[in-house]
């Protein structure tokens, strides 16, 4: 049964940023979604550099990480059956071949941003939760965070595409204030740096955040929150094109493409139209 949203992550933030109707479609309708090559691929690498910091510093080598790709491999498809549909056909094993030598060369060039021997992370994949005063919770999962002796934090976060142009650097940066709000509001501490490692370009985004900066990020999510209340409420979710629609799966219900929305599954208050609610219409 479709729920109305209780919490804020980075993703669905940036979600409904990008078009509140493909928030609508992945929060309360829960739509499926086609698994893809590439961002299967950040999943298996993401998990090949949280997985080598088991190894003592000196066995953290290129090749230890790329030999962990097979079994990671292995496990993600146990977790996710539906990942055996991205090479389906793949008589040969062509496809899913050169999919894994993209995998290693991610992996390989990491080495050469960062040296994991010298690296002691306090957390791998860490699951933050914090509710601000204004009653928003606020949950993400950070790639890593590293603590100095002295007991300044640094986030990371590992993105398997290519960095971004300076002009779009903000937006890139905007993940990466959420969690650092959140760590500024569960450990009192605003963390010392952000660092964003781009294995596609083998690119390093630095950003050493203030107080001041993460209590604008707070403002804006709770602004962005507040549309978010007022459209679940109301069921009017706008769709709003841009580029990315040619990588949405959701365009056969777009009405944008000449698509339909589900029915809405959320109460609706007096007044309002199923029609308002699919998007087919304005507010009255």
């Amino acid at each position: 049964m479709a729920v109305a949203p209780v919490s804020l992550s980075p993703s669905r933030a940036g979600d409904f940023m990008q078009c509140p109707l493909l928030y609508r479609f992945r929060v309360i309708d829960r739509l499926p979604e086609k698994p893809s090559e590439a961002a299967t691929r950040g999943t298996l690498v993401h998990a090949v550099l949280e997985r080598l910091f088991d190894a003592p510093a000196a066995e953290r080598t290129a090749p230890r990480a790329k030999a962990l790709i097979p079994g990671q491999w292995d496990r993600l498809r146990e977790s996710r059956p539906e990942l055996v549909e991205l090479f389906a056909g793949d008589v040969d094993g062509e496809r899913l071949a050169r999919w894994l030598a993209e995998a290693e060369q991610l992996v390989e060039r990491w080495f050469t941003l960062e040296d994991p021997t010298r690296l002691e992370p306090a957390e791998r994949e860490l699951f933050v939760e914090t509710e601000l005063d204004s009653g928003l919770r606020l949950r993400g999962i950070i790639d890593r965070v590293d603590v100095a002796p002295t007991g300044e934090v640094r986030i990371v976060d590992y993105k398997t595409g290519k960095a971004p142009r300076p002009e779009y650097a903000e937006g890139a940066l905007f993940q990466m204030k959420f969690y650092a709000l959140v760590v500024w509001r569960l450990k009192k501490i605003v963390p010392r740096r952000l660092q964003l490692v781009y294995l596609g370009s083998g690119d390093v985004l630095t950003y050493d955040p203030v107080p001041a900066d993460l209590e604008r990020v707070e403002r804006k999510l709770l602004a962005l929150w507040e549309a978010i209340r007022l459209a679940t409420e109301t069921g009017d979710w706008r769709p709003r094109p841009t580029k990315l629609c040619g990588w949405c799966d959701h365009r056969s219900h777009c009405p944008e493409f000449g698509g339909t929305p589900p029915p809405y599954p959320l109460p609706l208050p007096q007044g309002r139209t199923a029609e308002q609610a699919q998007g087919r219409m304005g507010p009255e």
